[in-house]
Protein backbone atom coordinates (compact mmCIF):
# COMPACT_ATOMS: atom_id res chain seq x y z
CA UNK A 1 0.00 0.00 0.00
CA UNK A 2 1.60 3.56 -1.04
CA UNK A 3 2.44 5.69 2.22
CA UNK A 4 4.54 8.44 3.20
CA UNK A 5 6.36 6.60 5.80
CA UNK A 6 7.49 9.49 7.87
CA UNK A 7 6.58 13.19 7.88
CA UNK A 8 7.73 16.13 6.10
CA UNK A 9 9.85 18.85 8.13
CA UNK A 10 11.45 20.89 6.50
CA UNK A 11 12.71 24.93 6.96
CA UNK A 12 13.33 28.02 4.90
CA UNK A 13 16.06 27.44 2.58
CA UNK A 14 17.41 31.05 2.00
CA UNK A 15 15.78 33.14 5.18
CA UNK A 16 13.40 35.16 2.32
CA UNK A 17 10.29 34.64 0.93
CA UNK A 18 11.01 32.82 -2.33
CA UNK A 19 9.45 29.66 -1.67
CA UNK A 20 12.75 27.72 -1.44
CA UNK A 21 12.61 24.94 1.15
CA UNK A 22 15.30 22.10 2.42
CA UNK A 23 14.35 18.94 3.92
CA UNK A 24 15.72 19.10 7.78
CA UNK A 25 14.59 15.23 8.20
CA UNK A 26 14.07 12.29 5.43
CA UNK A 27 11.14 12.12 3.77
CA UNK A 28 9.92 8.32 2.87
CA UNK A 29 7.93 7.36 0.25
CA UNK A 30 6.45 3.83 -0.63
CA UNK A 31 4.68 3.70 -4.38
CA UNK A 32 2.90 0.76 -5.63
CA UNK A 33 3.37 3.29 -8.86
CA UNK A 34 7.02 3.02 -9.31
CA UNK A 35 7.33 -0.66 -6.66
CA UNK A 36 9.78 0.82 -4.86
CA UNK A 37 10.13 3.14 -1.69
CA UNK A 38 12.04 6.73 -2.20
CA UNK A 39 13.70 8.71 0.56
CA UNK A 40 14.18 12.15 0.00
CA UNK A 41 17.44 12.67 2.26
CA UNK A 42 18.03 15.59 4.81
CA UNK A 43 19.20 19.22 2.79
CA UNK A 44 17.24 18.67 -0.36
CA UNK A 45 16.31 21.84 -1.56
CA UNK A 46 12.67 22.05 -3.19
CA UNK A 47 9.78 24.70 -4.07
CA UNK A 48 7.48 22.55 -3.67
CA UNK A 49 4.52 22.48 -6.00
CA UNK A 50 5.71 24.77 -9.35
CA UNK A 51 2.56 25.88 -10.02
CA UNK A 52 2.00 29.60 -12.13
CA UNK A 53 1.40 32.01 -9.61
CA UNK A 54 -2.05 33.05 -11.92
CA UNK A 55 -4.86 33.46 -9.55
CA UNK A 56 -7.40 30.88 -10.40
CA UNK A 57 -4.35 28.68 -11.51
CA UNK A 58 -3.27 28.23 -8.08
CA UNK A 59 -5.98 28.84 -6.53
CA UNK A 60 -7.01 25.11 -8.57
CA UNK A 61 -3.58 23.62 -8.03
CA UNK A 62 -1.01 25.24 -5.78
CA UNK A 63 -0.37 24.27 -2.40
CA UNK A 64 -1.77 21.38 -2.31
CA UNK A 65 0.43 18.54 -1.25
CA UNK A 66 3.67 19.14 -0.21
CA UNK A 67 4.60 15.85 0.81
CA UNK A 68 3.83 15.00 -3.42
CA UNK A 69 5.92 17.80 -4.44
CA UNK A 70 8.88 17.08 -2.44
CA UNK A 71 8.74 13.45 -3.62
CA UNK A 72 7.98 14.55 -7.51
CA UNK A 73 10.92 17.42 -7.42
CA UNK A 74 13.45 14.30 -6.06
CA UNK A 75 12.29 12.25 -9.23
CA UNK A 76 12.89 14.84 -11.23
CA UNK A 77 16.42 15.81 -10.02
CA UNK A 78 17.81 12.48 -9.54
CA UNK A 79 15.97 10.00 -12.69
CA UNK A 80 15.50 7.12 -10.05
CA UNK A 81 12.60 6.28 -12.43
CA UNK A 82 11.55 7.37 -15.80
CA UNK A 83 9.52 10.79 -16.26
CA UNK A 84 6.18 8.90 -16.93
CA UNK A 85 6.88 7.51 -13.68
CA UNK A 86 7.42 10.56 -11.97
CA UNK A 87 4.67 12.06 -12.73
CA UNK A 88 2.25 8.96 -12.10
CA UNK A 89 3.82 8.84 -8.37
CA UNK A 90 3.01 12.45 -7.83
CA UNK A 91 -0.69 11.80 -8.87
CA UNK A 92 -0.75 8.59 -6.39
CA UNK A 93 0.67 10.39 -3.45
CA UNK A 94 -1.33 13.16 -3.58
CA UNK A 95 -4.09 10.80 -3.43
CA UNK A 96 -2.26 9.36 0.14
CA UNK A 97 -2.02 12.65 1.10
CA UNK A 98 -6.11 12.86 0.53
CA UNK A 99 -6.15 15.78 -2.74
CA UNK A 100 -9.28 15.18 -4.35
CA UNK A 101 -9.08 13.54 -7.82
CA UNK A 102 -10.29 16.20 -10.23
CA UNK A 103 -7.08 17.87 -8.59
CA UNK A 104 -5.23 15.08 -8.97
CA UNK A 105 -5.71 14.88 -12.24
CA UNK A 106 -5.10 18.32 -12.89
CA UNK A 107 -1.95 18.57 -11.44
CA UNK A 108 -0.52 15.18 -13.54
CA UNK A 109 -1.90 16.95 -16.55
CA UNK A 110 -0.11 19.84 -15.92
CA UNK A 111 3.34 18.02 -14.78
CA UNK A 112 3.07 16.22 -17.95
CA UNK A 113 2.31 19.14 -20.29
CA UNK A 114 4.70 21.56 -18.65
CA UNK A 115 7.23 19.78 -16.58
CA UNK A 116 9.43 18.65 -19.56
CA UNK A 117 11.70 21.42 -19.34
CA UNK A 118 12.28 21.10 -15.51
CA UNK A 119 13.04 17.26 -16.54
CA UNK A 120 17.14 17.76 -15.64
CA UNK A 121 18.97 16.36 -18.50
CA UNK A 122 22.25 15.52 -16.07
CA UNK A 123 21.29 14.20 -12.46
CA UNK A 124 25.00 13.27 -12.56
CA UNK A 125 25.20 16.75 -11.50
CA UNK A 126 22.68 17.13 -8.47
Amino acid sequence: MSQFLTKLVMENATGQDDGLWRLVEPLVYQSDVAGQTFEVPPGFGTDLASVPRLPVVYLLAGGTSNEAAVVHDFLYTKHPVPRAVADAVLREASAVTGVPAWRRWLMFWGVRFGGVSHWDADPASN
